[in-house]
Parts: structure tokens; sequence; C-alpha cells
């Protein structure tokens, strides 16, 4: 297993962007495909983005797709969610995980999970 920690969460307005980062450390961290999960209050945890350890194939939820950007740099153990045109209903506490599934869109499916960082964007 991997420990994770995210990072750059925030407050932004309507329109801004902001850039998550999440820190692996342990052992073979290529060897995890990597996601992100967000989970608004009152809700259940939902599927963002994700992408393969092997080619590097992303995958977004149809919310996100077109806005944000999953990225991973094997050399840092690092992985990002780059996020633009942010909505208010993108509002909501972002979790990185980590899995060896090849079902990436179910967060029952991942292994490790961060502590989270507050996403907030107002409008």
């Amino acid at each position: 297993q991997v420990q994770l920690v995210e990072s750059g969460g925030g407050l932004v307005q309507a329109g801004g962007s902001l850039r998550l980062s999440c820190a692996a450390s342990g052992r073979s961290f290529s060897n995890y495909a990597m996601g992100w999960f967000r989970q608004a209050p009152g809700k259940e945890r939902e599927f963002v983005a994700a992408i393969r350890r092997s080619d590097g194939t992303t995958y977004y939820a149809d919310s996100v797709k077109g806005r944000f950007t999953i990225s991973r740099d094997n050399a840092k153990n690092m992985v990002y969610l780059q996020m633009n045109s942010l909505k208010p209903e993108d509002t909501a506490v972002y979790y990185c995980a980590s899995t060896t599934s090849v079902w990436l869109r179910t967060p029952g499916n991942y292994d490790s999970w961060g502590r989270g960082t507050q996403v907030t964007v107002s409008s």
C-alpha cells in the first residue's frame, strides 16, 4: 500500500482554477492506478478522474470532462488534478486514492485513501 496526502484545495470564484496535488509514499508507486474522488455534504463519494499505471490512459466523470485534467509523475510519486472553469457544484472534499484494480470508477476498488482537501467554489 501507499500513503497519500492531498494538497492544493481552497476557496475560488466560479470560473477560476485550482491544481490539486497528491503525494504518495511507499513502495512501487508506479504499480498503482490513481484516482480522484469527491464528496459533497450529504452526498456519496463520487468518481472524478483516474489514470492507469501502465500507459497513462485517463478517465473522467462526464461532469468534469473538458474542464479537469489528471496527470502523474512517477519519478516524483505525485498525482495532480488540474481543475479549470470551476463551478459551485464542484464544491466538495477531494480525495486521492490508489488501486491495483482495472476498474477505476468504483470507490470500493481502491485500497488506500488520503484524508482529502476541501475545494469551495463561490458563485
